[in-house]
């Protein structure tokens, strides 16, 4: 399969710089899979298409301060870091802007209480660093570092509280999973009060999910590893819904990769942590999932490529089309699609 199957042409104004003034009033594409029908909608519309019984599973991750800025010693060259994993004993995996010149021992001054030492060099930018540092991590973290917006957005965030989603508790994350940032605890009250179940994964963002396709074939493109964990009542409960044919539902495509590596490992939903590298692209059976809740995503992406095994390339690609020809933001802090089978 070319990755060129999956392109279109987006004007620049359509990319979303900043969040709708209020979550829920972002627009919302309702895709009809079977008839192929598109209604355009609020996005607190989407309660009249959930029904008492339905599952929303959506990724309780929360996003780090995961980008710093620094300064290599002792040549004074600025560098960027962007903190895509943390691991045990202050190691943090990076992606580095100019890597090439992040080598073996490079320190980076990030701070007067933040040092990082590359302790090994890996493919694609990536490096390990240890982190030298005073206090606690994370509280260094909320003063230094900066929310890792992705680079299609050149506005500044006002208030940085718009790029985590209201539910999110599990700090992880190098980039949100914006498909949830349409919530607000509002609406989140009224689907509980109608009927509809609430769960949580965790799947920390990290390259996998925003790493660009560069090969031609896009088979031969490989996901970088996440982190994902389900805990045993949620397992129990989305089973039960499973075997009472109720519908599940992915808020987004870090949520749907949750569900389909579980359920593609064990054959149901099982209390299981790890890390995922599953690619999702046509065709593929969905085996999790019944409807996705997602947001307009980037030409070429793995993203794109997901949400067209879901239904169709063709379908996907008509219902881009008229999401441009009307008007629709697209990208992190744009409008969202709620794809479902009647």
């Amino acid at each position: 399969m070319d990755i060129n199957d999956f392109d279109f042409a987006l004007p620049s104004e359509l990319i979303a710089q900043h969040p709708s003034d209020k979550r829920d009033e972002s627009r919302l594409l309702v895709l009809h899979a079977n008839s192929g029908k598109i209604e355009h909608k609020h996005f607190y519309d989407i309660i009249d298409y959930l029904k008492p019984g339905d599952v929303l599973v959506r990724n309780n991750s929360k996003v780090i301060p995961a980008r710093l800025h620094g300064i290599k010693e002792p040549t004074g060259a600025v560098c960027e870091l962007l903190i895509l994993k943390i691991k045990e004993d202050d190691i943090c995996e990076c992606l580095c802007g100019n890597a090439k010149a992040i080598k073996l021992g490079t320190v980076i001054n990030c701070g007067e209480v933040l040092k990082a030492e590359c302790i090994e060099v890996k493919d694609e930018g990536i490096r390990l660093f240890k982190m030298h540092y005073e206090g606690i991590f994370l509280e260094v973290l909320e003063k230094l570092g900066e929310m890792p917006l992705p680079p299609y957005i050149h506005e500044k965030l006002k208030d940085k509280d718009r790029y985590q989603n209201v539910y999110a508790t599990v700090l992880g994350s190098a980039a949100c999973p914006t498909a949830g940032l349409h919530f607000t605890p509002e609406l989140n009250a009224k689907l509980l009060a109608k009927g509809i179940q609430i769960e949580e994964v965790t799947l920390h963002v990290g390259l996998g999910t925003f790493k660009p396709v560069k090969t031609q074939k896009v088979e031969e493109h490989h996901m970088h590893k996440e982190y994902y964990k389900m805990s045993q009542e949620t397992a129990e409960r989305l089973n039960a819904a499973k075997k009472e044919g109720r519908r599940i539902i992915a808020v987004g495509t870090t949520s749907t990769r949750t569900l389909e590596t579980i359920m593609a490992k064990y054959g149901e939903f099982k209390a299981c942590e790890g890390q995922t590298a599953i690619f999702i692209y046509p065709p593929y059976q969905f085996k999790a999932i019944d409807a996705l809740i997602t947001n307009f995503h980037l030409p070429k992406s793995t993203l794109i490529m997901m949400i067209s095994a879901f239904t169709s390339k063709e379908m996907i690609m008509h219902a881009y089309s008229e999401a441009i020809k009307e008007r629709y933001r697209f990208f992190s802090f744009g409008d969202s699609m709620f794809i479902e089978f009647e």
